[in-house]
């Protein structure tokens, strides 16, 4: 049986793929996930309000209350080590993660991006941003990659990808419900192929 692992996310918005990955937690497809905090950098988003109906403890940290960005996730590091969060997911997380962040959780902060990275990355390149620019180029196929963070946008290396066809007539609406029914799966999958490897490294 995994150790148990204490995981917290980081959101900015509806919070889908938190949701996606706790309930994948209590159906036993991620085991040793122990989701302990979520963390809201916006008061009054979706993530919150599925926080509350899954019982996982929610804070908002608004950055505007903070001196500085280093201030903010010191704040936030803070709060996590409190909770014995171990492992950090970014879910649909807007800000760019400062180092002293990625310092306190070196190797252990997931993201997942709505595109197939190195391509469609970096500053403003999330959301409804990235499926425009993929149809805007032309592509045949767009997905999602799970990469762990480093001090750059969407930089880290990846450890899962899932891909998508891009369908002749596609609309940025079309193109992301596509890609988020796979966020939905590979996420989950991403985080507890994850756990297991730190298990072996923890063992």
């Amino acid at each position: 049986m995994p150790v148990s692992v204490g995981v917290g996310v980081l959101v900015s918005g509806g919070g889908s793929n938190f949701e996606a990955l706790v309930a994948a937690a209590r159906r036993g497809e991620i085991p040793g996930a122990d989701f302990r905090l979520l963390i809201s950098n916006k008061p009054g988003v979706g993530a919150l309000e599925r926080a509350a109906r899954l019982g996982v403890p929610a804070l908002v940290l608004d950055p505007k209350t903070f001196p500085d960005r280093a201030a903010y996730f010191d704040a936030a590091a803070d709060a996590l080590e409190k909770a014995g969060v171990r492992v950090v997911c970014l879910a649909g997380f807007l800000l760019k993660v400062e180092p002293n962040f990625v310092r306190r959780f070196a190797g252990r902060i997931l993201n997942i991006h709505p595109g197939l990275l190195p391509k469609f990355g970096g500053k403003g390149m999330y959301g409804h941003h990235v499926h425009e620019a993929v149809l805007a180029a032309g592509e045949t196929e767009s997905g999602c990659t799970v990469h762990l963070v480093d001090d750059e946008f969407d930089h880290g290396p990846a450890i899962a990808r899932a891909k998508v066809p891009v369908r002749p007539g596609d609309t940025a609406d079309l193109l992301a419900a596509r890609v988020l029914e796979q966020e939905h799966r590979l996420y989950p999958a991403a985080l507890r192929q994850f756990l297991e490897k730190l298990d072996k490294v923890s063992a």
